[in-house]
């Protein structure tokens, strides 16, 4: 008899709705994995929520085990972590981390999971794709021992990224953003805070992850002569404009992208499954339970994700719980 489950789906954008599922039988390569949390990302999530997924990105931005396409229906969601109910010995009962849309149970190949160490706590564990980004960020950065260094935007990447940089020696840390709460976020990962207005400037590097224009062009006016900006945001559909005249040229500064899709030409022996596994090792450090902001079950999804979207639930990472009988 096939197992049921259910998925959280967005019906249309702003519009999302829980969705029986039938699983099939697991083959001998593969795992039943039964949730005991996922995680929201404010930042993706929330554009597909919305529907501003530039139709130009809907190929790349495709999760792994996503079904329907963009705008909606579909199912989209990458940061899952459950217990392994069905697969092969080394496997079953063990804790993992799956790319994986919010949804009771399912079936992926065992090669989709990664084990989560026993040092890492369950739920923290859902953060995993998060620091992998971060990861994969200063692995394009190759920042130095002894570089002042501003992070701006304080949202859940550029809070991931601020928390691994603050285990750099001698680098000079300071996270960046508008919303003087961050600040509390800020103290709990062990690095600055500074509002835009008065961050430290002459910096070797800034990475940037506001997603917003003002944002990019403070993150040009904090560098150094000849510094960089490592971009992580992203921006949806939605065009930027960038002072690309005034010093820009006489000062030799340097805008370069990350994005987690493709693993640092820098670290590309590491490949995929090294990153992850890395990243799930780092989230051993429990300052990082600072990124997780708040939490609700599973059923709570489809009202829960439009105050998220909007901004009225304020967020990094929203942890969601399952039951166990999930």
């Amino acid at each position: 008899m096939k197992a049921a489950a259910r998925a959280f789906w967005l019906r249309a954008p702003g519009e999302g709705e829980l969705r029986e599922v039938t699983l099939p039988t697991p083959c001998e390569d593969e795992v039943l994995v039964r949730s005991l949390y996922s995680g929201v990302s404010r930042g993706t999530e929330t554009l597909v929520f919305r529907g501003q997924v530039p139709e130009s990105q809907h190929a790349a931005m495709r999760a792994p085990f996503q079904e329907g396409d963009f705008p909606g229906p579909v199912k989209y969601g990458y940061l899952s972590v459950g217990v392994v109910e069905e697969g092969p010995a080394e496997l079953k009962g063990r804790t993992v981390f799956c790319l994986h849309p919010h949804q009771t149970r399912y079936v992926v190949p065992a090669s989709a999971v990664t084990v989560v160490p026993d040092d890492v706590p369950p739920a923290r564990a859902v953060l995993a794709g998060t620091v992998e980004t971060a990861v994969n960020a200063l692995w394009d950065a190759a920042p130095l021992i002894g570089d002042r260094i501003a992070v701006v935007g304080g949202g859940m990447v550029g809070s991931s990224v601020a928390a691994l940089l603050a285990r750099f020696p001698g680098v000079r840390v300071q996270l960046v953003d508008s919303d003087p709460a961050r600040a509390e976020t800020a103290q709990a990962l062990g690095v600055g805070f500074a509002s835009p207005a008065d961050a430290l400037g002459d910096c070797d590097l800034v990475v940037h992850a506001s997603a917003t224009e003002q944002g990019l062009a403070r993150a040009l006016e904090l560098l150094r002569a000849e510094g960089t900006v490592v971009e992580l945001s992203w921006y949806g559909d939605r065009r930027v404009s960038l002072p690309l005249g005034e010093a820009f040229h006489s000062r030799r500064l340097t805008v370069r992208s990350s994005q987690v899709g493709t693993v640092s030409p820098a670290r590309a022996h590491r490949g995929y499954d090294g990153r992850l596994a890395l990243a799930l090792e780092l989230l051993a450090d429990p300052r990082l339970d600072a990124l997780i902001t708040g939490e609700s079950a599973f059923e709570e999804l489809p009202e829960v994700m439009p105050l998220l979207a909007s901004g009225e639930i304020p967020a990094l990472c929203h942890l969601v719980r399952y039951g166990k009988t999930a």
